[in-house]
């Protein structure tokens, strides 16, 4: 059997709540092979978001091991976990999170920028424009370059999230409840787009608690008492 592209083994995750600690992730096991596309299902508060962000390297796990391509993320530099989190991983979100005061063009080639000094930027600036609107061109957005976040509706800021994420072709898409603050169907739009880059090779682990939206995965597993069950 090939290696996976994501593997987590036994993650344990708790956080103290008052006096007493709160065990959300109790042994969570999850291989993600390249090029598939798994949702995660479960009740709110079951754990979702917190093996999403460990899985991205976003936090941190108490016990057991996350690898991405043979490699164990608690073992590697702190720069290592930058690189990934920034290239290797592109996160979507329910509330998009996109800054106000920049255009649609400026926050999907925001990515670019991270970590590029003054002068790689003067250098690479231009590249790194027009590869953002390649993908607003892929999402449907290229007509909207200019506008800002408040000026477009809930379904074209989630495009924008997603090609925020994609701007420096990750290998992993890490997507928290895409569909989560859309009526239903925007939601629809939103998991076309994802199926369309699915279709392209782009490898998906988004976590939800819509059956209907989860079912356009390629694969289902549940989320239940910190343990990932496969879907019957």
């Amino acid at each position: 059997m090939s290696s996976p592209l994501l593997e987590a083994k036994g993650v344990h995750k708790s956080y103290v709540m008052g006096r007493s600690p709160v065990h959300v992730l109790c042994g969570a096991d999850l291989r993600v092979e390249a090029g598939e596309f798994v949702a995660v299902m479960g009740a709110s508060g079951s754990g979702k978001s917190t093996l999403l962000h460990i899985l991205g390297a976003v936090d941190t796990l108490d016990r057991g091991s996350v690898t991405f391509e043979g490699n164990e993320l608690a073992a590697q530099s702190n720069g290592w976990r930058e690189t990934y989190r920034n290239h290797d991983v592109g996160f979507v979100f329910q509330f998009y999170h996109l800054l106000p005061e920049l255009n649609l063009l400026e926050n999907i080639f925001l990515p670019c920028m991270v970590g590029t000094s003054t002068l790689g930027w003067f250098r690479g600036g231009s590249a790194a424009r027009d590869k953002a609107r390649k993908i607003m061109d892929t999402v449907g957005l290229s007509e909207r370059a200019r506008h800002r976040p408040k000026e477009l509706s809930g379904g074209e800021r989630q495009r924008a999230a997603i090609a925020r994420a994609l701007v420096n072709q990750p290998k992993l898409l890490l997507a928290d409840e895409p569909t989560g603050n859309l009526d239903a169907t925007t939601g629809k739009g939103i998991m076309a787009v994802l199926e369309q880059l699915h279709a392209a090779g782009q490898t998906i682990v988004m976590v939800t608690h819509d059956a209907d939206v989860a079912a356009r995965a390629g694969r289902s597993v549940h989320l239940v008492d910190g343990k990932v069950e496969a879907c019957r």
